[in-house]
């Protein structure tokens, strides 16, 4: 299992990071809200000047048995080096050791790096019933959106 240092200058996302992250997130057009819950548990990696290349979280659910991915992010300039890879594996290890048995994500655009990954369409009312409480589920279940979300998911 990978720990925090296998992936080279990843670090916890401390409260005063987080508006850090947010404006990287908001930038990446990724769903923002929620990051400082305290069910969110997000890591960030940064660049040798102290910006952020990378972002990766998960969210266990309240029996922790799921974990829905969020927030997984590359800069740009940082894409097609497999950071987004090694950042997305990252979080799903985490999810694992803290005892999550399948991970869920809400992903429109990138399906295709997702099932890289090992992820298969899902149906966006399964996840909503496995992490009803998650931020990010009641979010898009209030607003309505959650209707237009493409679910994926996988065993971990």
């Amino acid at each position: 299992m990978e720990s925090e240092g296998d992936v080279r200058g990843v670090e916890r996302v401390s409260e005063p990071a987080v508006d850090d992250l947010r404006e990287f997130l908001h930038r990446a057009d990724l769903t923002v809200a929620g990051l400082d819950e305290p069910t969110v548990q997000l890591w960030i990696q940064r660049d040798g000047d102290g910006g952020i290349i990378g972002s990766t979280g998960f969210e266990l659910s309240t029996d922790g048995r799921h974990a829905l991915v969020r927030s997984v992010a590359v800069a740009p300039e940082h894409r097609a080096a497999g950071t987004g890879s090694r950042l997305a594996r990252f979080a799903i290890e985490q999810a694992r050791g803290a005892g999550a048995g399948r991970a869920w994500l809400f992903s429109r655009r990138s399906g295709p790096f997702w099932q890289k990954l090992g992820f298969t369409s899902a149906d966006r009312h399964e996840l909503a019933a496995a992490l009803p409480a998650a931020h990010q589920v009641r979010l898009f279940v209030d607003s309505g959106q959650l209707e237009r979300e493409v679910a994926w998911s996988r065993v971990l």
